[in-house]
């Protein structure tokens, strides 16, 4: 039931806000109204008529702490901003919030991982490591590297340039021709293959063979960079093979092109490390950050940077020509590194470890479901790729409609789960629950999905 104060809200944002990725005209239509979260605490969060949800999604993979270090963050806050409010990273001036940051992810990244470079989001930091690596290439006497590598169906920000690296028309089409020349290989969901690609060494190859192929294909003096996430968010929290990281690494270093890991989702502990290319064995020249780096508590987006590009970029009368105004703000800064402090303290990481394999088992149960075609995911990071009522495994119109866009997403709001649920070529539901999260809240998690799925099936 929707309260006068609710509705007064909803009335008020449809006059004057305007939504990201929003059918902002139609939220007044009945069904459509607009949620309104008015609270957090701990892994739940609250509607402006008092509701309690689990939060499944940790905001947008940003709160990896969930909502009740507001204190902590708020004495942070203040103090930094007692001693200084702003002051930009530009033409050779910086401050010690950022300094510090920079030094502090340094000791936690990889090994050969030395420098940040910040910005306010995920969108910024990938944009960033492009002309990185177009500056890059351009110093070593190699501009005619101008072609990106990315995966299908990856996502990895909607500003013009990053928007070249996603291959979804539907995102694309609306803003012309893509500001990056880019070719696209195949992701590594290995759901609905042949059986003899179950099989980790088989499947590398098959993948790093057709990468390779494309690299030759464009010209291996024109790609400047692959880009890819440890763990894939679009299209269901896609695992790689074993070798697969070792291969990117293998063919950056064989042709020249820079190794880029999208940890905007994956870092800082959602699946168990502090950067999700940890578990693989990844050893990127560049790793693009965001979301959690500050528990959600305030914006910012960073691009880390390794040594064999810093050699080069770096060098006295090398200027990189880029920048953001809020880049490495004071106060986002000073949020960042308390977030890094309670993680460590509270043993963040170790919580996910522990647990980890228990979540893993209760949705691998799911799969007995009959619209569960598959579960695929790791730490705190799962989804389900749901399957319909047609003999390809897809949805007629008429059950999409009642099962996917209506009954599982209201039957999981109605339960107290905030999830993901895909309405696309193929349907998701999907959840990356608070770090904090204990076993019995990841129990509830996935005792609703089980129940709200165990519906949907019974009316396929």
């Amino acid at each position: 039931m929707t309260t006068a104060i609710t509705q007064l809200t909803a009335d008020t944002a449809q006059r004057h806000l305007l939504l990201n990725m929003t059918d902002n005209g139609s939220l007044a239509t009945p069904g459509q109204e607009l949620f309104v979260v008015r609270r957090g605490e701990g892994p739940y969060v609250e509607d402006a008529d008092g509701k309690r949800y689990i939060d499944g999604l940790s905001g947008l993979y940003c709160c990896q702490l969930g909502y009740s270090y507001g204190p902590e963050f708020a004495e942070a806050a203040e103090r930094q901003l007692r001693e200084l409010c702003y002051s930009p990273l530009w033409s050779g001036s910086a401050h010690p919030a950022a300094i510090e940051l920079a030094e502090r992810l340094s000791r936690i990244a990889p090994v050969h991982i030395e420098h940040t470079f910040f910005s306010s989001g995920g969108a910024e930091a990938v944009e960033t490591a492009w002309k990185i690596a177009r500056r890059y290439h351009a110093l070593r006497g190699e501009p005619s590297r101008t072609k990106a590598i990315a995966r299908r169906g990856a996502y990895h920000g909607l500003t013009i340039g990053t928007l070249s690296l996603t291959d979804d028309p539907g995102l694309t089409e609306p803003y012309g021709p893509p500001a990056i020349d880019t070719r696209f290989v195949s992701n590594t969901n290995r759901f609905g293959l042949a059986p003899e690609f179950a099989d980790d060494e088989v499947y590398t190859a098959r993948l790093l063979t057709e990468l390779e192929d494309a690299i030759l294909a464009e010209g291996p003096e024109t790609v400047a960079m692959l880009i890819a996430e440890p763990v894939q968010n679009r299209g269901g929290c896609i695992t790689p093979p074993d070798g697969y990281w070792q291969g990117l690494r293998a063919l950056a270093d064989r042709y020249g092109f820079l190794l880029v890991a999208d940890e905007v989702i994956t870092a800082f502990g959602r699946v168990g490390e502090w950067f999700g290319g940890d578990r693989y064995g990844a050893r990127p020249d560049i790793i693009t950050v965001a979301k959690g780096i500050t528990a959600g508590y305030a914006p910012m987006g960073a691009t880390l940077v390794g040594t064999k590009v810093t050699e080069v970029i770096n060098r006295p009368g090398a200027v990189l020509n880029h920048g953001y105004t809020f880049a490495g703000h004071p106060l986002s800064a000073a949020i960042a590194l308390r977030s890094l402090e309670i993680m460590e303290r509270d043993r963040i990481l170790e919580n996910v470890r522990g647990l980890q394999d228990g979540l893993a088992q209760r949705m691998a149960a799911l799969k007995d479901l009959g619209i569960v075609g598959d579960v695929r995911g790791t730490g705190f990071f799962y989804a389900c790729e749901l399957v319909g009522d047609l003999d390809d495994g897809g949805f007629s119109d008429s059950a999409r409609a009642e099962l996917v866009v209506d009954l599982i997403p209201r039957r999981l709001r109605e339960a107290g789960l905030l999830a993901r649920v895909y309405n696309r070529s193929a349907p998701l539901v999907q959840i990356a629950p608070p770090l904090i999260s204990d076993h019995a809240l990841l129990d509830r998690i996935a005792a609703i999905i089980a129940d709200t799925l165990a519906e949907a099936s019974a009316r396929l």
